[in-house]
């Protein structure tokens, strides 16, 4: 007699890894969730590993495992998988304190943070009978029209001054 399974979150074609207890912020983390976000796996793995920033080493640690989980759990093919999700959390923050002149403190948090990355398989696109360039509706050509000058448009406004030297030269 165990305990139930759980039922599953994620859709067939999906798998899912989360990295907790990471010693950063979520703000920092957050940048290198958003520069894997929507690509391709393989991409995604070399964009971690050339990285500069000092978490991408434990992002592509949790990016491999989903990938992983989708391999060898969930029977997903590898070369298909795009990152769906790289979600970013809170996590617990550590309170400590800075003694400051005249015996008072100030404080430190240091944060922690979790990543939460789902990687899906799509599967080959049909190619489209119509290159995207030939959808335009017919009779619409490419360019915009220009626009065209008013040819009724009224002619600048005299000034009084100007009016008044008119009305002379008639006399």
């Amino acid at each position: 007699m165990g305990k139930e399974s759980r039922a599953r979150v994620l859709k067939d074609h999906q798998a899912m890894a989360i990295g907790r207890g990471i010693r950063i912020s979520p703000r920092k983390l957050n940048l290198v969730a958003q520069s894997i976000r929507g690509k391709k796996a393989e991409a995604a793995l070399n964009e971690l590993t050339f990285s500069q920033k000092r978490v991408a080493g434990t992002v592509k640690k949790v990016l491999e495992s989903a990938i992983a989980n989708a391999e060898n759990n969930h029977d997903l093919d590898v070369d298909s998988l795009i990152v769906t999700q790289a979600s970013v959390g809170k996590n617990m923050v550590l309170k400590r304190f800075h003694a400051r002149a005249r015996g008072r403190g100030a404080g430190i948090e240091k944060p922690f943070s979790q990543i939460t990355i789902v990687v899906e398989e799509i599967k080959a696109k049909k190619e489209e009978a119509e290159p995207k360039g030939k959808k335009k509706a017919a009779g619409k050509s490419g360019k915009k029209p220009t626009a065209k000058k008013a040819a009724g448009k009224p002619a600048a406004k005299k000034t009084k001054k100007a009016a008044s030297q008119g009305t002379k030269e008639k006399a």
